[in-house]
Formats: C-alpha cells, structure tokens, sequence
C-alpha cells in the first residue's frame, strides 16, 4: 500500500487509494523532534490501523528542506510503518509535481507561509533562495494575512463588521493576541488560523484590497527574481490561491505572467503521479 503525505505547519493530509484523507497536525522538523511526531501518529487511529499494510510512504513536508531535517521526520516514520521504505523531500516537490504540466514552470506554495520554485518535471531549481518564514518573509501565506488582519484590529483600523466578526469569532484583545505572538510556540500558526476571515468577512471591498495588495507582494518579491519568469506558467497551491483565484488571475496578469493550475489540495495528484510510476517500473 502506497501512503502520500503533504504536510505544512498547520496540517498533514495522509492519502492512500481506498482510504479517504486523513488528517493531522502539521510536522516542521523546524518546530518537532522525531519523538513528538511518532507519539502523534501513535495518537492517530485511521493511520494505526493501517500503519502494518504500508510499504511504501512519501512524505512531503515543511521544513523538509535539508538531510538534517528530512532525517527527523525518517526517523519517526521508520519508527511508525515498520513495513516500510519511507522517502521524506520538501512541500515544495510537492507542489512541483501537483501543477506540473508538462513545461518548465514556477510553482508556489500559499498556505501557512509561501515559498516557490522552478520545476522542469524533473529537477526543482531553487538557487534564487526564497521561503524566510513568516518573520521575513512568507508574502500572500496565511500567516502574511493572519499578521495583516490582527495588527488592523488592535490598531482598530479593520471595517466595523470585520472588527466585530473577529471579536464574535475569537473573543480577541490585544492582550490575548500578544500573548499568542510573543510567548506561545509556534506563532505562524496561529496568525494563519485567522486567514479564514478572508473568506467570512462581509466587507468585501476591504479583504479583495487586502488579498489584492498580498498577491502583489508576493510576485514582486517570489515571481519576478526568476529569469524568465513571463515564459513560465506559475501554479499554486493551497485554499488562499484556490478561494481568490480571479483576483490571483488580475495580478498576474498585471505582472505579465501566465496563471497555470491552482490545486486547492494536491495530495490527490501526489498520489496518482507515485501510482503511475510504480506502475512504469
């Protein structure tokens, strides 16, 4: 049995081809020890009931980006599916693989943070170093946007039913919002639960500004740095790129770029693209 898993920071989707997605947390060998994402498969009891039919799993993850940290979460996986041969790369591979269409193209990546990358279906070319996490970077990502929206509200410069949909929605003050940022773990996470007001506001000439403004920042600062960036498609994934994507469209366009596939969740894509190589083999 083939397991595919695309993980961020904020979640995994676990999918093999008779099960339905599974879910958990997201396991950023920058915030997690082997040890804290074993215990948490072990907590898990679609993936314990499954764990000894597995023989193969490919994890793509966040963080996932150098020998030290892809050996993290090998450790754990190794640990958890006994039966079988683990293989551990970066989320950006995985996008890569999702949108490719068969050109050379930029993929991007806008969930919990953004990153990109060029892919020509066989190597990912990121030598234009991109993904500073959501301190320095992250533009267009859910933390970019959470980070945006909180900082409106405690400035009391979000539109009255936006302030008051937060304040209904979370019960927030700035109090309880420092708090989160500045001594709880992981931050990016819980900026970005709160780009899912992007989709609940009611003042929608405030939030298509917002995102508008987003995007921009994204391809002035992730697109345009790739040598001929007009000559490729650029592909997304991930919900913010899949819920705005007309407005994703403008600014591409305004940017002189082709808009290619938008995947909300590319795990189904994964899975068939490992099925038809085990296949060809």
């Amino acid at each position: 049995m083939i397991l595919v898993a695309d993980s961020g920071s904020t979640k995994t989707n676990w999918l093999t081809r008779d099960i339905p997605v599974m879910e958990t947390i997201g396991f950023n060998p920058f915030f997690h020890t082997s040890e804290s994402i074993y215990e948490h498969l072990t907590k898990h009891e679609g993936l314990s009931n499954i764990r000894s039919q597995v023989t193969q799993v490919f994890f793509y993850g966040s963080g996932a980006s150098s020998p030290e940290r892809k050996a993290i979460v090998h450790k754990s996986l190794t640990k958890f599916f006994p039966e079988a041969e683990i293989y551990v790369d970066h989320d950006l591979l995985a996008a890569a693989i999702a949108t490719h269409d068969g050109r050379k193209g930029i993929a991007c990546i806008l969930g919990t943070g953004s990153n990109v990358c060029v892919y020509d279906g066989v190597e990912i070319d990121s030598s234009v170093s991109r993904g500073l996490g959501y301190i320095l970077g992250d533009e267009a990502s859910g933390s970019y946007f959470g980070r945006r929206l909180l900082t409106a509200f405690i400035y009391k410069e979000l539109p009255a039913a936006t302030h008051q949909l937060m304040l209904d929605q979370y019960g927030l003050t700035k109090e309880k919002i420092l708090w989160a940022v500045y001594n709880e773990p992981h931050a990016n996470v819980y900026m970005a639960s709160f780009a899912k007001v992007l989709t609940l506001s009611p003042d929608r000439d405030y939030i298509d500004s917002l995102v508008y403004e987003g995007f921009k920042d994204f391809f002035r600062h992730d697109v345009i740095c790739f040598e001929g960036y007009k000559s490729m498609p650029v592909h997304f994934v991930g919900s913010i790129a899949f819920h705005f994507i007309d407005t994703l469209a403008k600014v591409a366009t305004e940017f002189g770029c082709e808009l290619g596939n938008v995947d909300r969740q590319p795990i189904y894509k994964l899975l068939e693209w490992h099925e038809r190589r085990l296949i060809s083999r």
